[in-house]
């Protein structure tokens, strides 16, 4: 099985809301050997976080070594103030705010940045995403910043105007990547940019009953046909599921993901083929990037 390259070890794949609070007054260590236990069950050995506020995925990476499982982390993901981004790190209002949370980073040594450029997706409603960080001058500065660090930078990111601010100014991979259009293909061959799909986000949504099914069915299908795109392209795609997320439980989540790609590929050997060399590709360009 290929690693979970993007998961949030914070949450548990049911309510999110319920899940922070249960580490708010201090980590809650047996939430996270259950999570490992998982993983370990379902023989995954690599797992890339996408960070919290309260520090359990610091926590988890203390642990993850009594389970053979390579874990990073950013610690805590990094969003300007007033936008998305409070669930799973902290905000700042001036670029030596974010420095400064780049350098905490460093201090605790945490293995590369993410940053918040875009909202989450509305399961509503067909293209609509909250809060885009619409700053390319700031958003340029802050890899740039993270970049001098000797840091990689993965930038949680939806719509194409967002996804292209990042890959021009220079991200390392494109996490969830929502709506994208030609433009954004280009750019993801152009800067080898990898770009980790989260399908299962999406994907594990339909028929559940709590979301317009008509918007789900059209996001995924959306989405998918991007995935087969790139492929096409020889974009770099990572298997990453947003584990952690609703209805992605971790372990299964990656499992999900996988099958989720492979339906994109529509039951085309060539594609499907495809697909498993840049699972494969991709797997290691984010082992070999994302650390420090």
């Amino acid at each position: 099985m290929y690693g979970e390259c993007h998961a949030h070890i914070i949450m548990d794949g049911r309510n999110y809301k319920t899940a922070v609070s249960l580490h708010r007054d201090h980590v809650q260590d047996s939430i996270i050997h259950k999570a490992f236990q998982a993983y370990r069950e379902a023989g995954i050995t690599f797992v890339r976080d996408g960070g919290d506020a309260l520090g359990v995925s610091a926590r988890a990476r203390e642990l993850a070594p009594l389970y053979g499982i390579d874990y990073r982390t950013p610690l805590f993901a990094i969003h300007k103030n007033g936008y998305y981004g409070g669930i799973v790190g902290y905000g700042f209002d001036t670029i030596e705010e974010y420095a400064a949370l780049v350098s905490r980073v460093s201090r605790e040594h945490g293995d590369f940045i993410k940053i918040m450029a875009s909202g989450i997706l509305d399961f509503d409603e067909f293209g609509k995403v909250s809060t885009p960080l619409q700053e390319p001058a700031l958003i340029r500065e802050m890899v740039s910043i993270a970049h001098q660090e000797g840091f990689s930078v993965m930038v949680h990111v939806n719509t194409p105007q967002q996804i292209c601010l990042a890959l021009e100014a220079g991200c390392d991979s494109i996490e969830h990547g929502y709506y994208m259009d030609d433009t954004c293909r280009e750019l993801l061959l152009e800067t080898g940019a990898v770009w980790v799909p989260t399908l299962a986000t999406c994907g594990n949504l339909r028929g559940c009953g709590r979301f317009n099914e008509d918007a789900v069915t059209r996001i995924t299908d959306c989405h998918m046909e991007n995935v087969r795109l790139a492929l096409e392209k020889g974009i770099h795609i990572a298997a990453g599921s947003d584990a952690g997320a609703y209805l992605v439980p971790h372990g299964k989540g990656l499992y999900d993901e996988v099958d989720l790609l492979k339906e994109a590929c529509q039951g085309q050997p060539d594609l499907l083929e495809k697909l498993e060399q840049s699972l494969t590709c991709s797997q290691q360009i984010i082992k070999q990037k994302f650390r420090r």
